[in-house]
């Protein structure tokens, strides 16, 4: 591989890299804070990028788009949480079973509404170009993505460390009963918690589609890829997320290159190196039992 494909290989790494981190941040969080692991999150991620397409074709608007299908998404989890999930509150299999169902028939109206043909969501206007680089040219909005990716980390950094909010997520990822127990309002927070998980989901997917198109089964990768960074990373934290999307960005896209046939090998050979030498994950810590 020469130095200039080897250079381009990297930043597509750190490109998908970062739209890893966006779709799993969610999935890590709902974990952290709810001790649910929510297999619908893929569906909220294809959810997402269906719903930019509308609001693409409707008003022309990229940018309109990458804000209301985060709305959209987090409306919507908002309204799982007390109508569902809430119920089920420590019945883990239960919990598994239910998102599934959710996935399920999100999926299914998506391919009712949509219909189950391969769409495309155009390039936002200005970072549909490319820019010369090492040895060649690259896409303006790969770049935009891994810009992106690190400002919204930087913000989610800065929620989770600065405010009261972030104290709270905080407290409720090392113990959520004992905030009960100080008068916190933990159903209110489960439900923004779980309200928050499923925007990324779907912002994740409004900035995918541009890339990767929208057709069936979207979600299905989505959720293995989200699933295979937080167990990198380790569940419930957003360090975690952050050194799973680095790993396991970086090494898909080489992996694809350099061994094609065998990439997704690749992958799981690495999830299991690093359950075997840290079964918390890379940065995970051992939970309090609830």
């Amino acid at each position: 591989m020469s130095p200039e494909l080897l250079f381009q290989q990297a930043l597509n790494g750190l490109s998908f890299g970062a739209l890893l981190f966006i779709l799993a941040a969610g999935l890590s969080l709902v974990f952290g804070m709810m001790d649910v692991v929510n297999l619908a999150h893929g569906a909220f991620y294809m959810l997402g990028a269906y719903v930019a397409l509308t609001v693409v074709q409707f008003t022309g608007s990229f940018w309109l788009a990458l804000a209301a299908a985060p709305v959209a998404l987090g409306a919507l989890g908002l309204a799982i949480e007390p109508l569902l999930l809430r119920h089920l509150r420590g019945r883990h299999l239960d919990q598994v079973l239910l998102t599934i169902g959710v996935s399920l028939v999100i999926v299914d109206q998506i391919g009712l509404i949509w219909g189950r043909e391969v769409r495309s969501l155009p390039f936002p206007p200005g970072l549909d170009g490319t820019v010369v680089l090492i040895g060649g040219v690259y896409p303006v909005y790969r770049l935009f993505v891994i810009a992106f990716g690190v400002a919204l980390a930087a913000v989610i950094a800065v929620i989770y460390r600065r405010t009261k909010l972030g104290m709270l997520i905080r407290a409720g990822v090392e113990d959520a009963e004992m905030l009960g127990a100080l008068g916190v309002n933990t159903d209110r927070l489960f439900a923004l918690t779980f309200a928050v998980g499923a925007a990324l989901a779907g912002l994740a997917g409004v900035i995918a589609a541009p890339v990767f198109g929208l057709q069936p089964g979207m979600d299905v990768d989505a959720l293995l890829y989200s699933l295979v960074v937080v167990v990198v990373g380790g569940l419930g934290t957003l360090g975690g997320a952050v050194a799973g999307s680095v790993l396991v960005g970086p090494v898909d896209t080489f992996g694809k290159v350099l061994f094609q046939e065998f990439a997704l090998a690749v992958i799981f050979a690495i999830v299991a190196l690093v359950l075997l030498f840290k079964p918390t994950g890379l940065l995970g810590r051992i939970r309090i039992a609830r």
